[in-house]
Order: structure tokens, then sequence, then C-alpha cells
């Protein structure tokens, strides 16, 4: 019995993976597109990232002790010795606001590596720190485990240290160091690579072998999203915190990311999805940008920024800190618009996060706990002559959700209050575990005399967060405007925005 279970859970597993890539043909219609579009799906490793909603960035290395950005691969790492390093602070710190994921840099363009890499010289184990025993990647990784936090790494591809950079054994060291740490640290959630690619202390400049890297990872860490320079994750286009007001996770593929994905596996996305049109386009997957794809994909977007100008620790941005409101406004242009936030926070010189920045990321959480801690929506009466499942929608579930019965791709649903409510805060999520569907809507309220829009907008997805003036009414109307097949409404909130700090 156990052996049909695991066979059925496995076929099931397999036909899931297979939804989050679909192939279109030259022939297929509008309508036969926007159906296949409507039904590609995260794959279980996408849909755990998506609904963390926060990840947290610790910058640490030796650009921390020499007061810069980018290393050149020279420095003395006799300079590094953290000599309060907490890891268990940085993680209490995130989970207080209300992180889900950390990931460290566990070797950044320098080539300094924060554990003791068999394979270089250039790592913690010939620094002062701890006298050459210290090991951050297995303080920060045990850190997260205590505090039920996810765990990931980012491993720099450009290493301006090492002398086989630029050469074919440069890309054997990396799988090296890569296997270290996918082996010695328990669970990973997430590996992230950046596309930094400069020269090496030789002059030359590596090709990476970015196909075998994934390889490795799917064998070794299964669960863990591969970003951004990866295929489960893509990075949005800045390192502002604002993504898209239009961002659809479906994207369209060009031709030879379908030949190289069919090539390699054809239950699983293990190559950089080619996809067409540029990271800067403001709409990337709206009908017109799919008439002409080769194929579909879930690739869903990550939005990253630091709490601080830099994104190593300098000790003359102590005042330049990112304050809870801003962050609050972050949350909202990266959650809000169907991404999820990347937020990095770097430990000082002590090995600590600083006072300035735990003390804003508190405050931060405070007001993410004040603000939807009360869904205003949830004390109306619904009603909807168009869909089935309102109550759904106040269940705080994602699996349950309310739709339009038949083929109908519209829906209005009216929400009544006995007395007046006050909101500026429109908030709705899909069930994208089905696909993301809706592509336009609008709120209205009923101000005693006439109906009046107070928000409207184009893509759900995951998470859609709008802001507007207080608005004080009984009456509610939310219109789902257009939607490919049946929209799949999970979550509708209406709440008041704390504005303290």
């Amino acid at each position: 019995m156990k052996k049909i279970i695991f066979l059925i859970s496995l076929l099931c597993t397999q036909v899931y993976a297979q939804k989050s890539i679909v192939s279109l043909s030259p022939d297929d219609s509008e309508s036969t597109i926007i159906t296949k579009a409507a039904n590609v799906t995260p794959s279980p490793r996408q849909l755990r990232w998506q609904m963390l909603e926060l990840t947290a960035f610790f910058h640490f290395g030796i650009n921390t002790f020499t007061d810069r950005e980018w290393g050149d691969g020279k420095e003395d790492i006799r300079a590094f010795n953290p000599a309060q390093l907490d890891a268990e602070q940085w993680v209490k710190a995130i989970k207080e606001a209300g992180f889900k994921q950390a990931i460290i840099t566990a070797k950044h363009h320098d080539g300094f590596c924060l554990w003791p890499s068999k394979f270089t010289e250039h790592s913690i184990k010939n620094t002062p720190y701890k006298q050459g025993k210290g090991d951050i990647i297995k303080e920060v990784a045990d850190a997260c485990r205590k505090y039920n936090i996810g765990f990931g790494v980012y491993l720099s591809p450009w290493d301006r240290n090492n002398a086989l950079y630029g050469t074919d054994a440069y890309n054997t060291y990396f799988v090296n160091q890569l296997t270290e740490l996918l082996t010695q640290y328990g669970k990973v959630d997430e590996v992230w690579f950046d596309g930094a690619n400069g020269e090496g202390p030789n002059g030359k400049k590596q090709v990476y072998d970015f196909n075998s890297w994934y390889t490795l990872i799917r064998k070794l860490q299964p669960q863990a999203v591969i970003a951004v320079q990866g295929p489960d994750v893509r990075w949005v286009g800045t390192e502002t915190g604002v993504g898209r007001e239009t961002e659809w996770s479906v994207l369209p593929m060009g031709e030879q990311s379908q030949e190289k994905i069919a090539a390699l596996s054809q239950k699983d996305v293990n190559v950089i999805p080619t996809l067409t049109g540029s990271y800067k386009d403001q709409d990337r997957g709206s009908r017109s940008k799919l008439a002409n794809a080769k194929g579909l994909v879930w690739y869903p977007a990550e939005t990253d920024v630091s709490i601080r100008p830099g994104w190593f620790y300098h000790s003359n941005e102590d005042a330049k800190v990112k304050m809870p409101a801003k962050l609050m406004d972050i949350y909202f242009t990266s959650v809000g618009r169907n991404g999820v936030l990347l937020l990095n926070i770097p430990p000082d010189k002590k090995g600590l996060i600083a006072e300035s920045d735990v003390k804003n990321l508190a405050a931060f959480g405070r007001k993410m706990k004040s603000t939807f801690s009360h869904n205003i929506a949830q004390t109306a009466t619904a009603t909807s002559t168009t869909g089935k499942g309102l109550k759904a929608m106040f269940d705080g579930k994602l699996n349950t959700y309310f739709t339009t019965t038949g083929k109908d791709t519209t829906a209005t649903i009216q929400l009544n209050w006995t007395n007046n409510a006050t909101f500026n805060v429109l908030a709705l999520q899909e069930n994208i575990a089905v696909g993301q569907r809706i592509e336009k809507f609008e709120a209205e309220y009923f101000d005693g005399k006439q109906w009046k829009n107070f928000a409207m907008g184009t893509t759900v997805g995951y998470k859609r967060l709008l802001k507007f003036n207080a608005v004080t009414t009984k009456q509610v109307r939310f219109k789902i405007l257009a939607s490919r097949l049946n929209p799949t409404l999970a979550e509708f909130g209406l709440y008041l925005l704390d504005e303290k700090g």
C-alpha cells in the first residue's frame, strides 16, 4: 500500500511540475494561448518561495572591514575579526519583523569565503576569527533552524581572487565549493547567483557552467529555489524595492529556451528561460506579449533592496537606515505587486545587526501587524450574482477561493456594512496554485448619492496591495473586469494603514 501511495505522489508531483512550462504552437489561436497561460502553475518549490513574502539578505564579509562595496580580491583577510558575532541576533531581528527566510553571502566577488573551504586559502580559516576555527555559514544555518527560518546561500560566480578564474578548472572549483555549501549545513531553501562577470586576477573572464550548477543543486537540495540567475526566480530588474504595477509570473519564452529545457528535462525547468522582451519592460506578460512566444513559463520576480544606501555595512550610513514607513512602502511595491521582497540587512564589524537597523525592523513588524491584523471587509455582508465561494475570500487560505460559474470571466462582489467602515488599503490574492488569471479590476464605494472609484489595477497574482485616500462608506463594489478563464480570488481585504512612524 505504501508503495502505491508513493507512486501516486510521485506521479502527481511530476504532473504538477510539468505545468510550470508549456509549449505553444504557431497554429494556436489567441483563445488557446490564453487558456494555456491560465493553466501554467508554479512548481512546489516556487509556490513555497512565493508564500514566504519576506526574505532577508545578509551581506557580510571582508568588505565589511575594508569599508568597500566590491573588493578586488587582494585584501588582507587578517582584518576580518567580528569578535561579537551573534547569528541568533541577526535571525531574531528579522523574525520579529515577519521575515521567513535569510540568505548569507557565503562568498562575494572578492573571493573571500565565510566558511573554511578546503579548496582555497582565501577563507575564514586564515583569519583571527575564533583563531581560524570559525564557520559563519554554520552559525547562520544553525540560527535559522533554531528559529524556524528558511536558510539560503549566495555564492558569487565572479571571483577576483582565485587564479583559476577564466579557465575550465574554475568551474570545477566552483562546483567543489557549491558542493560544500549544499552538503555541510543541512537543508538549503534558496541558492542565489548574481550575473556579475568581470575579470579575474589574470585578466580573464569566465564562461560560467550554470547548467552543471543547476543539476548539482537539483540533486543535492531539490527543494531549493535557484535565483536570480536561475531557472526558478528572476530578478525584477531594479534594486529599489519597486516592482511593476502589471507583474505577470507567466512569461513568454523564446525557441532557444524551449529546446534547452526539452533536452535537459521534460519534468522541470533546469535552465534560465530565454524570455522575449526586455527586463526593463513594464509589461512582460499581457496578452499582446504572448502572441508570438514559443512557450510559456512560470517565472516569478524577486524584488531586492537594501535597508541602507549600500549593501555592506558602513558606519557613515547609520543615520540613513530606511524608516518603518519607507519599509512599508517597499512592502506595498514588492510583495504588493506580486513579488517577494529580498531586503538586505548588513551586519557590522562587531558581527551584529546595528541598533538602528534592529529598531526600524521591529517598528516595521509592528506596523505590519497593526495594519493587517483586522480585515474590515470580513465584517461586511458579501453578495455576488456571478460567482460562488464568497466566504473563502475571508478564511486566510490560498487554496479556497471565490470563482465564477460556467465560463464567466468577469464578476461583481458587493459588500454591505450596517455601520460606516473606514479603510485606505485594498488587498487581493489569487490562488496561484492553479494559475495567475486576473487581468483587470476596479473597486468602488457608495458615498450616499453615487458610486465612486477608489482603486483599480491589472494583475493580482500572489498578492496585490493598493493604498488610497481613506474611504468611509457602508457599501463597496469590487469588479473583476477581465480574467484568463475563471478567476480564483482567494483573499479579499480592506484595511486601515497604521500611519505611525
